[in-house]
């Protein structure tokens, strides 16, 4: 292989970075970071991710910005889970984003959280976005340039699954005070966490703390607490690691009804507020 071209397919990857093929170096080296628009004043970015889907990522995120909102910040919530984008849909928007000779200018929650989604911009909630990787990343990096998201005191990012293109443009391109990462009490789902963390201390990103949802499910006659899916290792993992259990949400039936109908910021429970403290005390806009 021709060392002065890379052949790895990294959309990263430019000619004369100085990749010797598998892209270490240049994405170390070269600087990828994405100027903000103009109008906005964002204080604190914080990226909500998981090594795999299905383990309530988005549902983390949400929660967190109702929370933070309720306290009386500024807050957005960037969705840049580009091919599966279920934001606007917890928060009940369906009306489509507006555009100005400035920007693009999200959509606000009924309490006046800031949304930004690419369901925002398609004809139809139900339009699949059949998109390769680069298109992709570059949705998302226009989603910080080109947004006028205006004074933020936290923004939300709600990452896509795994550690591939978006998640490896928005490590480069955003810069994020920091991530949380989101589990499930599977040892398989903490294997994964692993990669997250990896991927996130490899590129100087700090890692918050972990919060583990479907924890279990709180019998609805006797109050006990069932583990569907085992005892939990969250602890282990955090220990070794080196870093903070954020908080544990059930499988909680009112969660799923309130998201599915939009209704998200009407949830009245206190399973994230540790976090938030955490947040507050660690990231003070």
């Amino acid at each position: 292989m021709d060392k002065n071209k890379c052949e790895c397919e990294n959309m990263s990857c430019e000619e004369g970075t100085g990749c010797s093929g598998g892209c270490g170096d240049a994405q170390i080296e070269n600087d990828f970071s994405v100027e903000a628009h103009k109008l906005n004043s964002i204080k604190r970015v914080i990226g909500v991710v998981s090594g795999k889907g299905g383990v309530g990522k988005s549902l983390v995120a949400s929660a967190l910005a109702v929370l933070s909102r309720r306290k009386g910040y500024k807050v957005g919530v960037l969705d840049a889970d580009i091919t599966g984008p279920s934001i606007p849909k917890m928060f009940g928007i369906n009306r489509r984003a507006m555009s100005s000779e400035s920007g693009i200018l999200p959509e606000k929650t009924h309490n006046g959280i800031k949304i930004m989604s690419v369901n925002l911009l398609l004809d139809s909630d139900d339009s699949p976005v059949i998109w390769r990787g680069p298109l992709i990343s570059g949705v998302v990096k226009q989603f910080w340039s080109d947004v006028i998201w205006g004074d933020i005191d936290y923004l939300f990012l709600d990452m896509p699954p795994g550690t591939g293109d978006v998640p490896l443009t928005v490590f480069q391109s955003i810069p994020l005070d920091g991530i949380i990462i989101v589990t499930s009490p599977q040892d398989l789902v903490h294997m994964i966490v692993r990669k997250a963390y990896n991927m996130a201390k490899s590129m100087n990103i700090p890692v918050l703390g972990i919060v583990e949802n479907m924890s279990y499910v709180k019998c609805p006659d006797c109050s006990k607490e069932i583990k569907i899916f085992g005892d939990s290792h969250i602890d282990d993992i955090a220990g070794e690691l080196g870093i903070e259990v954020l908080g544990r949400m059930p499988i909680d039936p009112s969660i799923a009804e309130a998201c599915d109908k939009g209704e998200i910021e009407r949830l009245n429970n206190d399973y994230l507020s540790g976090a938030l403290d955490f947040i507050e005390k660690n990231l003070k806009p």
